[in-house]
Parts: structure tokens; sequence; C-alpha cells
């Protein structure tokens, strides 16, 4: 209604289109032979739940080019709705710690009109003195971060928060310099690690014993150290009742995480001796927020924002020549076949490769 209000003529005939713009995966039923989609397609990292996707794309002899992978020449992400899964992503933490606890409760995201509105919300908490730790410095954590400076509450050194008690709230965020550490005791190096996370070992168990509620918002590599496994749970020190698995890695970096939750249903428990789904504020359980779709929850102002960045950076490489390379390094198929740079997706796409 808002486009055709504009002026803008809104159909549902896509034939005559050449480029298509989506957001998540398209249902593969809708796909289009011989189009160029453009979307974060989920591949990339040899997802298992998507190779038919790519399959069915390959065979369909369509040119997927994938948001995930627009960079400039330096190799920085062009397009991300990071900052808007942090956003939200923190505040159902939050509100996740009200429930659970029955402190206070806040109007879901999705149900206020936009960011003013939930900054409103959020502005009404007054925590007890929890401890809240948050993992990654990029995109995602900023925005947590963002979200949770309305709370005013204070922020400690990762030092400080191992080494000091406090009556107070507090906030600590890590870099990968703090969770993890090189197998054969060489020093950390962020560029290594990035490219060797194998060659890593995680160091964050001693966090698990202070923390209260704990927002992953790290990127996670498959080769990449677990940080919070299964067995971890078990021990009788670990603390975190509440886990905001903003970076929602399904079995990943947090094993808690047994499955993504949904907009309207945001929360579960994991029962950490039965390793089992209970629900979600049971006492006994850990709360588990594993949305995967976060920025969804604020479609007004995370859709001005995304748009932006495309008029700004990506919707003149598509009209001109691209001479930066910026649609050329996003292209996974060209009309159906892996371009050169995702050629190790092949096995993947065949079907041959054991996921």
């Amino acid at each position: 209604m808002e486009y055709a209000g504009q002026g803008i003529e809104v159909k549902n005939d896509l034939s005559d289109c050449k480029i298509l713009f989506g957001i998540k995966e398209v249902n593969i039923e809708s796909l289009l032979p011989g189009k160029a989609y453009i979307f974060f397609s989920h591949t990339g990292k040899k997802q298992p739940h998507n190779r038919k996707l790519l399959q069915e794309m390959a065979s369909r002899r369509i040119t997927l080019i994938d948001y995930e992978y627009l960079t400039d020449q330096n190799n920085v992400r062009l397009v991300a709705f990071g900052r808007w899964a942090g956003i939200v992503g923190a505040y159902n933490g939050i509100r996740a710690w009200g429930e659970r606890y029955n402190l206070y409760k806040l109007k879901p995201a999705h149900q206020c009109f936009d960011l003013g509105e939930m900054k409103s919300e959020i502005r009404k908490v007054s925590l007890p003195p929890i401890r809240i730790l948050i993992t990654g410095g990029g995109r995602v954590a900023g925005g947590a971060m963002e979200t949770l400076s309305l709370l005013k509450i204070r922020e400690v050194s990762p030092d400080d928060y191992l080494g000091s008690n406090f009556r107070e709230p507090v906030l600590c965020r890590l870099d990968p310099i703090h969770y993890a550490r090189r197998k054969n005791g060489s020093y950390f190096r962020m560029d290594h690690f990035v490219s060797y996370p194998e060659q890593y070992e995680s160091i964050f168990r001693p966090y698990t014993g202070l923390t209260d509620l704990y927002m992953a918002c790290h990127f996670w590599d498959a080769a990449s150290p677990v940080l919070i496994r299964r067995r971890d749970m078990h021990d009788s020190d670990f603390r975190i009742k509440v886990i905001a698995d903003i970076s929602c890695d399904i079995n990943g970096s947090v094993q808690s995480t047994i499955r993504a939750s949904s907009i309207s249903d945001p929360f579960y428990g994991y029962h950490p001796m039965d390793e089992k789904e209970t629900t979600a504020f049971n006492l006994d359980s850990i709360t588990v927020m594993a949305v995967d779709n976060l920025p969804g929850e604020l479609p007004r102002d995370a859709s001005e924002d995304f748009g932006q960045m495309l008029l700004e950076k990506v919707i003149p490489a598509l009209a001109e020549d691209d001479p930066y390379g910026i649609i050329s390094r996003a292209t996974i198929l060209k009309v159906g076949q892996l371009t050169r740079r995702f050629s190790y997706l092949q096995d993947y796409l065949n079907g041959i490769e054991d996921l």
C-alpha cells in the first residue's frame, strides 16, 4: 500500500523482470527460469538445508547474486542486516530475562511501530545486579551494544569481569582474542584466526561460571571453536540462565541452540542435563532466544536502512559495467553454472559431498 501511495505500480506478474530482489531464501516453487536473483541464499558455506535450493537454481539456469558476498575492493561488506539483528536480538534477550523471572513485561519488538517505540519500551527496564556478556565485534555486536546502552548499565573490561565482584548490573563484550587461543601456544592474530579457525581452541569456559545473560553476536565458522558445549552445561558452576543466540548457528558455537525460533514464538527452554527442549521459562532449564530473522521485527527501519545501502553501493554497479567487480565477486551462479570464485561448491551442488 505504501508503494502504491508513492505512485509505484505493484504487479504480481514478474515475467518481464530481469533482476529479482529478495531478502531470505526464495521458495523453490517460486523460482523463475533464466532470471537473475539477489538475496541471502545461505549456500556459500555449504549449508545442508539449502543444497536443494542451489541445485534447482542451477537446473533452471538462474543467475544467483548473494548479498553476503557484495564487498568493496578491501573485502568490506557493502550491505548487511547485522546491526538490526543485534538491536532486536539484545532487546529480546532483555525481554526474556524479565519474563523468566516475572520482573517486567516488554512489548514484542514486532508489535512496536518502529525503533523509536522499541527504545521507549526498554527504557522502562531496571535490571537487578546481573552480568551480561556479549561475544563479537562486528555489526551484530554493535547493534546489541546500541540497545543495551539504553539501560545505562556499567560496561567493564574482560579482566574486571573475570576478577571482580559487582553489586550492580554490568556488561562485558569479548573479541575473539578473549575467547579463543592458538592450539600451539603462538600469539593470537585476528587475520590468522579468520583464515585458520581450526587451529584455535576455546578459552570461554571461565565466563560461563560468571554470566547470567549471554548474547552470542560473533561470526562462527564450522571450523571455529565451539564456545558452549553440551557437556559444559552439565557442570555445577555453569551459571548462564538466558542465552540470546543472535547469530543463530544451529548446533554451532552455542550447543543449546538446537533449532531456530520464530518472531511469533521467540523463546524455548533447553534442559542442560537431559539435553532436550523444554518450555521457555522452566527454571530448571536455560531460556534460549534463537530467532533467525530478527530484522523482520522492525521491518520499517531495517528495510529503509538496507534499501539506502543498496541504492548507494549496489544499484550503480548493476546499472553500469561493474568496474570494481562488486557484482562479479558476489555471483555464485551465472546462468546456472558456478563461477570460478565459488567453484569449491561443485561437490555440494552435485550432491556427492557428505554434509
